[in-house]
């Protein structure tokens, strides 16, 4: 007799159908797993045999073969812990044959028969869901399960506690999924920030768009202070991108105690982190910080202290939206439509623009340590922002600017009359921002008048601006223009997208030096 129970792989965040086969035969006592398992899923067999002797039962002395099928793509994780369990006890005799029939099980063993959470519950639940079948998952991670619906899920929290329920010796509640979890709290407010009145004026503009934007500015200036303000202004995540941040959260592990938030992701990596840990990779192509900040903010501090290989890699995830990771078994794909906001000092001492403090180097320091980011990177960046040191006078005085709450309802309101800008549009069903269009499609909803026109043409022609540099002043200009409630794009609106722009090296050191 061949005993099956169904449970899943990953594919990024895709689960994918994995039968698990276990059959026993005479001969020598013994416990194989095979279908290219990891470490973790051949250990199982040990864990296996630990729970079941936690529950007074014991492995017949026959050969037992489990096979993970299909045998061709590699299995990784502890989640295969308690289908082969519920497959042995299959093939036992212990639980009927159909009792798990279209049924997706999955969770770790302990050695007291006890079932741990593991990682990727909830696009497993999604996965049941689409293919009309039930869930086993954990008790913890029950009400992660619990948001994908589905025809039923069981969140035992032992091997014991599921058999009875099988057996029909006690019921399982359904778990409840639980409430979901408003905009975080405990961000720095707008009106804490002392000055700086054109940064948060930038930010402003970028939270209501989504764009890119790099501040440059000596140290102490309040870059990081600025940084740590933007998810006060941003609105919170709309249910589909809420499931959509929480699918990558769970594959990832992160997903705390099951519990689906409504606040946008801000990742903010120290300048040590590898390209695997900034765009995903590792032994199992792990997601990365872009991914991990899909739908939110990655922030860079101190950019150019980010190895080249790490920033160079950004480029792609800026331009498509998704982190591709190359294996040669395989490529995954995890999305990773982010919004970067990145600070840097405008030199290696800090203090290119102070001649009383700059180093021997200044202005040659600056160059070199601004060419640490390549153009490429640049030119996907879309407001530059120089950030000032204070004066004593702005240090010495009250903070007096508008709070975050205030300018959370503009930036709210303006992506409002994006979203419905797009709805009109047949080509624009995943565009919600403005970062987000292609050319063709700014085209279509982009109304200059004519000076604007003019403007813009003059500007593209003496700074040399690229293809890519044209669309995207145009997209800021756009988004300032929603910010002030116009839908025709004038001259002071391509004028402000105009001073946000880095136009090349030499320029940016005019502005710090």
């Amino acid at each position: 007799m061949v005993a099956t129970i169904e449970t899943v792989a990953f594919e990024g965040i895709e689960a994918c159908r994995v039968e698990v086969q276990v059959m026993m035969s005479n001969g020598l006592p013994s416990f194989t797993i095979v279908g290219l398992p990891d470490k973790a899923v051949s250990e199982a067999r040990e864990r296996v045999r630990a729970a079941l002797s936690a529950i007074g039962l014991s492995l017949p002395p026959k050969r037992i073969t489990v096979s993970l099928s299909p045998a061709n793509r590699p299995k990784a994780g502890s989640h295969y812990d308690l289908p082969i369990a519920v497959a042995v006890l299959v093939a036992m005799g212990v639980i009927a044959s159909d009792a798990l029939e279209g049924v997706v099980v999955m969770g770790e063993l302990g050695l007291d028969a006890s079932i741990r959470s593991v990682a990727g519950v909830l696009p497993a639940a999604m996965y049941a869901n689409a293919c009309d079948m039930g869930f086993v998952c954990p008790a913890e991670t029950g009400s992660e399960a619990s948001w994908a619906g589905g025809n039923g899920v069981l969140a035992p929290a032992s091997l014991l506690a599921l058999m009875n329920h099988l057996k029909g010796v006690q019921v399982l509640s359904a778990p409840s999924a639980k409430p979901l979890l408003a905009q975080g709290s405990g961000y720095v407010d707008f009106a804490d920030i002392k000055g700086q009145e054109t940064a948060k004026r930038a930010l402003e503009v970028a939270a209501a768009g989504g764009h890119t934007m790099l501040m440059m500015g000596p140290p102490g200036s309040g870059k990081s202070m600025l940084a740590s303000a933007m998810p006060s202004i941003l609105p919170p995540l709309t249910p589909e991108e809420a499931l959509e941040v929480s699918m990558v959260a769970s594959v990832a592990g992160t997903l705390e105690n099951g519990a689906i938030t409504r606040g946008r992701p801000f990742r903010s990596p120290h300048h040590s982190a590898s390209q695997p840990a900034l765009i995903g990779g590792g032994a199992y192509a792990n997601p990365g910080e872009v991914s991990l900040a899909h739908n939110g903010v990655l922030f860079l501090d101190e950019m150019p202290e980010f190895s080249r290989s790490a920033l160079e890699a950004l480029r792609q995830p800026l331009e498509t939206g998704t982190a591709v990771i190359a294996r040669a078994q395989a490529h995954v794909t995890y999305p990773a439509r982010f919004q970067l906001l990145a600070a840097m000092n405008p030199c290696r001492c800090g203090y290119l623009a102070d001649a009383a403090r700059a180093c021997s180097r200044a202005p040659l320091c600056g160059a070199d340590y601004q060419a640490k980011i390549s153009g490429p990177l640049y030119d996907r960046i879309d407001l530059f922002v120089d950030v000032p040191a204070l004066t004593a006078a702005e240090l010495s005085a009250p903070a007096i600017g508008e709070p975050s709450s205030v300018v959370a309802a503009r930036v709210a309101a303006a992506r409002e009359r994006q979203t419905q800008r797009f709805v009109e549009q047949r080509d624009a069903q995943k565009v919600k921002i403005n970062a987000q269009m292609s050319g063709k499609l700014l085209e279509k909803v982009l109304q200059l008048d004519g000076s604007a026109h003019a403007l813009m043409e003059k500007a593209a022609e003496t700074y040399q601006l690229s293809a890519r540099g044209y669309h995207r002043v145009l997209k800021v200009a756009r988004t300032i223009a929603d910010l002030a409630v116009s839908e025709t794009v004038s001259t002071p609106h391509i004028a402000e997208a105009l001073n946000y722009r880095r136009i090349d090296a030499r320029t940016s050191l005019r502005r710090t030096g």
